[in-house]
């Protein structure tokens, strides 16, 4: 006779509500002090599935310098006010807006079209979702980049931010339905 019990997993649990316990750090969102040369301003509002905003995501992004180098330094949680950092992570607010301090990505390769890239934790999700921020000014890098060309024009136009009349980015995220954003799916 077999004494082994089957074992029942444990069911999956969200990555959400968010409490401010650990997850925020002085000026967490700001890859180099606002004002600095080169700054500019990324935002955005993240929705859920019927359109309503999510007031308890959290947003963190990665990305490389104005020349498309990608940060090597070691401290990206220490925030001098002096040193790109590449990496920043930032809460939404009541309003379900976003805001980060950064500059613009530049092209890691010749011709490859800028991009930043986005982690996105919220209620309701079992695990965090990966996308992407593309800058909307080089057409032909965006034409040719392959993440991009893969999907239908209405898909891609998700993952393209708009620019701003003051030089900053706004990049808007839905979880799901109508203009749903583009996910990634990293095996």
């Amino acid at each position: 006779m077999n004494n082994q019990t089957k074992l029942v997993p444990t069911p999956g649990q969200t990555v959400g509500p968010f409490y401010g316990y650990a997850l925020p750090f002085e000026k967490d969102n700001e890859l180099l002090a606002p004002g600095s040369p080169g700054s500019i301003r990324l935002q955005g509002t993240v929705y859920d599935g019927a359109g309503h905003t999510i007031p308890d995501a959290i947003l963190e992004i990665w990305q490389p310098d104005a020349e498309g180098n990608i940060v090597q330094k070691t401290g990206s949680l220490v925030r001098d006010g002096y040193t790109f950092t590449g990496w920043g992570r930032g809460a939404v607010g009541n309003s379900g807006v976003f805001t980060f301090t950064t500059v613009n990505p530049g092209p890691t390769s010749p011709g490859s079209a800028p991009f930043i890239s986005v982690a996105i934790f919220a209620r309701g999700l079992t695990n965090r979702l990966f996308t992407r921020i593309y800058l909307p000014e080089d057409t032909e890098a965006l034409a040719n980049d392959p993440l991009l060309s893969s999907l239908d024009p209405e898909r891609s136009k998700t993952l393209i931010a708009r620019r701003d009349a003051d030089g900053g980015l706004t990049w808007d995220v839905r979880l799901q339905g109508e203009g749903e954003t583009v996910f990634l799916d990293f095996q």
